[in-house]
């Protein structure tokens, strides 16, 4: 069971509870907050005066006194009315994350809302009713509005919700396993639409992706450069060390392990008339370095959004409700924009590795294309388009999305950061450099059986046998797209995490 407090939330927890279904429940010490800051929201109602989010409009109508009568109205029309999305609807897991997190940004009790609304939510969650969602319309200004009043409208029993494989009203579902749909109390509506919880999970689930792609791109390279008999030199520590670079200090180093002991080294170290290698091989470390310094940076900041408290106003146990910016997308919308771009290098470089793979003046002797026939076969002559179709979609990805604005809400809302575009985009990047990956680990692999009786290092012959569990040897031409989406599914769950473990990201 993970507790939530609102404090400690971290990546892994994300890709526990949305792949691998952890059950969840809200701490202890998180309900006695709550049940504070909530007393601080009801004194406030008790008092009447104007209070933003509690008794008066939103946005552009915050002037707008609403009386004690109507206040539960006023949050169920704010979740009613901004349910406004369109698209395809985000995936299950996806969803999972952003209700989490929904839950977890409540733990902070910042947002005064009752404990029932977050007990609710983790019995959707933990009993697997999750909301549909569409995908767009949040610009992650005031949060993801949209998206949060979707997942709220089903949380009250209004919206459409998936559970098994059927899709109903929330409330069928909720009745089947025994919960009751929230009604709204003052204030409670804003706090669960008030936030950047959707481009959150978004991200979050991105970046854990990439992060163990980053790994496996060491694993392609090194089989990469055995099959084309590569030399290992320029990943010796001591380039590395004459830069200072920490990131590709690290890559170098995963390198050296990842090749450490191969016959396929020594058959070629000596009598070799190329001096060095093509950048692709040999500036490995200069390209993956910085990639991994990126990574580490941008994964702090979504992960210190995990536990960000990002409702306004924000309600503190003194009794003050202070009013703010938290929910502006800025921080994540640019962490996502900036692990697009390091997606967009890292499947670029790949790409050019598998191009020297299959391209006869440049693949040291290999079948043109590895083909049994070439001429009467293919061989990989359309993986590699594949790839370099893919590659060049992420350097289109790679355009932030950041920078742009479009004021909303009367141009109340005059600075808007687009993070979910941001986070969308990186999914899609980080999706395209899996299969790019993929292809490059089928060519290395079927490459590396060209070297034979010669063998590689253990770690790239570990390699060579996941790939093989999942792609058989090329016996004539076939189809590779059904080859590549399943080990490319593999390595999304983790099969190459093994051959990895030297370096923490």
């Amino acid at each position: 069971m993970l507790h939530l407090d609102g404090r400690s939330l971290r990546l892994t927890d994300l890709l526990a509870v949305a792949d691998a279904r952890r059950p969840v429940s809200l701490s202890p010490e998180a309900r006695a907050r709550m049940v504070e800051t909530r007393a601080v929201v009801d004194r406030a109602v008790d008092r009447g005066a104007p209070v933003y989010g509690i008794n008066t409009g939103f946005g552009k109508l915050s002037e707008v006194t609403i009386p004690l009568e109507q206040l539960t109205a006023l949050q169920r029309n704010l979740v009613r009315s901004h349910a406004a999305g369109v698209g395809d609807p985000l995936p299950e897991r996806e969803v999972r994350a952003m209700m989490l997190l929904r839950a977890n940004v409540l733990a902070t009790a910042y947002a005064g809302a009752r404990p029932d609304v977050v007990d609710t939510l983790l019995g959707m969650l933990n009993t697997g009713i999750w909301p549909v969602v569409p995908e767009q319309g949040s610009v992650g200004a005031s949060g993801d509005l949209a998206p949060l009043a979707h997942l709220a409208l089903a949380l009250i029993g209004e919206g459409p919700a998936r559970f098994g494989d059927r899709e109903d009203l929330a409330s069928v579902f909720m009745t089947e396993v025994g919960l009751t749909p929230v009604t709204l109390a003052a204030k409670e509506g804003l706090a669960l639409i008030n936030g950047t919880q959707a481009h959150t999970a978004v991200a979050g689930l991105a970046c854990a992706e990439l992060i163990r792609l980053w790994g496996i791109a060491h694993v392609a390279t090194a089989m990469t450069l055995e099959a084309l008999l590569g030399t290992p030199d320029a990943f010796d520590a001591r380039i590395q060390e004459a830069r200072g670079q920490l990131g590709q200090a690290e890559s170098a180093a995963l390198l050296r392990v990842l090749l450490g002991g191969s016959e396929i080294r020594e058959s070629h170290r000596f009598g070799d008339p190329r001096v060095q290698d093509a950048y692709a091989l040999r500036c490995v470390p200069q390209v993956h370095g910085p990639a991994l310094d990126a990574l580490r940076f941008t994964r702090d900041i979504i992960e210190r959004e995990l536990n960000a408290a990002t409702d306004n106003p924000l309600v503190l146990a003194t009794g003050e409700l202070l009013s703010g910016g938290n929910f502006h997308g800025q921080a994540v919308g640019m962490a996502s924009d900036m692990l697009a771009i390091i997606t967009a290098n890292l499947a670029v470089i790949s790409e050019r590795r598998i191009d020297r793979l299959v391209h006869p003046d440049f693949n040291q002797g290999l079948p043109p294309f590895l083909a049994a026939s070439p001429g009467l076969e293919s061989g990989h002559m359309m993986s590699q388009v594949t790839a370099a179709a893919l590659a060049s979609e992420c350097k289109l990805l790679a355009h932030p999305a950041s920078v742009d604005s479009i004021p909303t809400d009367g141009n109340k809302e005059d600075v808007v950061p687009m993070a979910m575009n941001a986070a969308l985009k990186l999914r899609r990047s980080v999706r395209n450099l899996r299969h790019v990956l993929a292809i490059e680990l089928i060519a290395g692999a079927e490459a590396l059986e060209h070297r034979r009786p010669l063998r590689s290092s253990m770690a790239v012959e570990a390699a060579h046998a996941l790939v093989r569990a999942q792609v058989a040897p090329a016996s004539g031409d076939r189809s590779p797209a059904p080859d590549i989406a399943r080990l490319g599914a593999a390595m999304a769950s983790g099969a190459f995490d093994s051959l990895t473990t030297s370096v923490v990201i």
